[in-house]
């Protein structure tokens, strides 16, 4: 991962206090998804949890799902990767982060319960597919960037491209029960930059 920068939630400038009230929010509510799932996270369980009024809560998000958002981008943010001179290097990069966090406690619970919550439609589903939208960005700029250089061939549809790297996670850690590790990552790098690299 060396390189990788994990863009958290950008936050504005602010008192400490208010920067350690976000903080013990956003880890309550992932603590209370690892220890009791989803179903867990009402505002008075997140309140009680992170010692804070529901008030100091709602100023900050207004909605129970703007919190949940919030607090999975702490676990599954945005990636950063610098400019490798290879496609399969930074498409590695992009795989060994997310390794990482979808190893640790929980994240399984979160990802199906952010599937389960996008389906409600409306404004909620907007939400989390601007979420997604963020999330994969990187691998679509990794993808540009391999069109660009030559290393992936210039057909490529971006968004399938930022799907294929995706899904198999996903597909790994939900539906097969199965944690992905780093010889999981290393095949998926080699099988993706063959199905997308240049000749």
């Amino acid at each position: 991962m060396t390189g990788v920068r994990v863009n958290r939630t950008q936050r504005g400038p602010g008192r400490p206090r208010q920067e350690r009230v976000t903080g013990a929010v956003l880890s309550a509510v992932l603590d209370l998804v690892a220890e009791q799932g989803v179903g867990a996270v009402t505002m008075d369980a997140v309140a009680a949890r992170a010692g804070v009024s529901k008030p100091a809560i709602y100023r900050r998000w207004p909605g129970k799902h703007d919190l949940f958002i919030a607090a999975a981008e702490t676990r599954i943010g945005v990636l950063s990767v610098p400019d490798l001179g290879d496609f399969r290097a930074e498409l590695r990069a992009v795989l060994d982060a997310r390794v990482e966090v979808y190893r640790l406690p929980g994240t399984a619970r979160l990802l199906a319960g952010m599937i389960v919550a996008a389906e409600e439609g409306g404004e909620v589903r907007e939400a989390y597919q601007r979420y997604v939208a963020r999330i994969m960005s990187e691998t679509r700029k990794i993808l540009e960037r391999g069109i660009v250089r030559g290393d992936v061939r210039a057909d490529v549809d971006v968004q399938a491209g930022a799907t294929l790297v995706a899904a198999p996670l996903v597909f790994r850690l939900m539906i097969e029960q199965q944690l992905p590790d780093d010889r999981f990552a290393a095949d998926l790098a080699d099988m993706i930059s063959r199905a997308v690299g240049a000749a």
